[in-house]
């Protein structure tokens, strides 16, 4: 019978497993602030590229970078998608010529479009602070590079 206490008890089992599940995906889904990607192999990244670079805000000083070191805005860092951790840049400004080296010790960026993103003094020192973003080229340094 549709409506007897059988068929209600016949149903729960499978309410409950679509509960479990719900409640399992969504309990993954809160703890979960920023996936970090795992750490690439080096062939991953290319030698060199050309795009855009933009930089980070000061918003973002002492938090937690994707490689687990604090950001901070003073120190020669950047944040790329595949370059592994400690990898050394070399980000040129191709319209003023400047270049700097940094350190990839972030994830990012996330913006489309952009391939490096710049510490506020990596930024400075380069020249981008009132453009905000500019065309670079990114080559990786060798790891003896000094």
């Amino acid at each position: 019978m549709p409506g007897s206490r059988e068929s209600k008890l016949r149903c729960r089992p499978d309410r409950a497993a679509g509960l479990a599940l719900l409640l399992a995906t969504l309990s993954g889904c809160a703890t979960a602030h920023r996936k970090v990607p795992e750490e690439p192999r080096s062939e991953a990244a290319p030698k060199v590229e050309v795009g855009l670079a933009s930089y980070y805000g000061k918003h973002l000083q002492g938090r937690k970078t994707a490689s687990g070191t604090p950001y901070d805005g003073d120190a020669m860092t950047c944040a790329h998608r595949v370059a592994p951790f400690g990898t050394r840049l070399r980000v040129t400004d191709l319209d003023s010529g400047r270049s700097i080296v940094v350190t990839v010790n972030d994830r990012g960026p996330y913006a489309k479009g952009r391939i490096i993103d710049l510490s506020l003094a990596a930024a400075r020192k380069l020249g981008i602070m009132k453009r905000g973003v500019a065309k670079v080229r990114v080559e990786r340094l060798p790891s003896d590079a000094g």
